[in-house]
């Protein structure tokens, strides 16, 4: 706990509460926006209690535990520059589901090509392509170039939803993996947040459509991005999608707030010595 500061003003038991209650919402909010069904308190019962819950998939609270243990190896992660070794953990940590495929590899990048179908503003289809496979290592070497120039960078709340907004927007669009890249994005774009001392941002599921169309439409805009164009050849572009994430932000910011409140209470409570 000493590697996050936003605990350090609550007592030991305040601040694994407030863990506790940022792995329940990161892990039920990512994995919603999934498709998962297992609510928040479905979340939090499988993880505090390791059972579960009757007429749910055992695929969906295998998701959960995954998340969860993603989330502990990005607080090891703190302190630190990564490779792509470390993100190949993560993307074994969520990725629960035993699948004998080659050409649908765990812990590594993906060795077919990916896209997926969008609504313009005129309700008219339109195929986004992401990154050719060729592509991968280079591009994703760039992501984790920047995160690791960050290291170095003591971000504040505003640069700090900047820089989530950048490196999600950067893994989406190249797709590395064959699944679970929205899951890796939002627990990628965390680590320079974290390595600031500061606490996670979480997309909430309940704002699930207006995060897809903003990704959607940065992409449609961009277009495919390859080693000639970089990551994020139209950085503008991606104004929107900040304003979302800083907004984003808040319901970190709830979680600790009601722990400094009870911390307030007791101390104002606290006995006397006479």
């Amino acid at each position: 706990m000493s590697k996050m500061p936003f605990l350090k003003s609550l007592d030991k038991d305040l601040q694994q509460t407030v863990l506790n209650q940022l792995r329940d919402q990161w892990t039920h909010s990512s994995t919603a926006i999934e498709g998962n069904t297992l609510s928040l308190g479905d979340t939090k019962f499988i993880l505090d209690e390791g059972l579960t819950i009757s007429g749910k998939p055992i695929k969906e609270h295998n998701e959960i535990i995954g998340h969860a243990k993603a989330i502990d190896l990005m607080y090891s992660m703190i302190g630190r520059e990564i490779n792509k070794e470390n993100i190949f953990l993560l993307h074994k940590a969520i990725q629960t589901e035993l699948i004998a495929d080659i050409y649908k590899p765990n812990g590594n990048w993906k060795v077919e090509q990916n896209g997926t179908y969008a609504l313009d503003e005129a309700n008219k289809r339109i195929y986004i392509e992401y990154a050719h496979p060729f592509y991968v290592d280079y591009l994703m070497n760039e992501v984790i170039k920047y995160i690791n120039f960050l290291h170095h960078t003591k971000l504040t709340t505003k640069t700090a939803a900047e820089a989530y907004a950048k490196i999600h927007s950067g893994i989406v669009h190249i797709h590395p993996f064959w699944d679970g890249n929205g899951r890796i994005a939002r627990l990628v774009s965390n680590l320079p947040i974290l390595n600031s001392g500061l606490p996670p941002i979480m997309i909430d599921q309940k704002n699930r459509k207006e995060y897809i169309e903003l990704l959607s439409k940065y992409q449609r805009i961009v277009g495919p991005i390859n080693k000639q164009t970089g990551v994020w050849p139209v950085k503008e572009q991606l104004h929107n999608f900040e304003l979302f994430c800083i907004e984003s932000y808040s319901m970190t910011h709830q979680i600790i707030d009601e722990a400094k409140k009870q911390q307030k209470i007791r101390e104002t409570n606290k006995p006397k010595a006479c």
